[in-house]
């Protein structure tokens, strides 16, 4: 694994990887806290099932889904 900075990566793509990795983790807090399921997270090598937060403490997704395999 490379510990370069992301925006210093080859492919255009990699740098927003990370910004849609923080997106896909608020909207799963938020279907778990509408659905009332568990979440499962991976911390210090264990999977751990943790309620999701309050419904004050996750933000609301208003975005458009993105098309997939198209050039933004």
């Amino acid at each position: 694994m490379s510990l370069r900075p992301l925006d210093s990566a080859r492919h255009a793509d990699i740098p927003a990887s990370y910004e849609a990795l923080k997106r896909a983790a608020r909207r799963a807090r938020e279907v778990a806290r509408q659905t009332g399921t568990l979440l499962v997270i991976g911390e210090d090598g264990q999977l751990r099932l943790i309620a999701p937060p309050p419904e004050s403490a996750v933000a609301s997704i208003n975005e458009a889904a993105s098309r997939y395999g198209e050039d933004a």
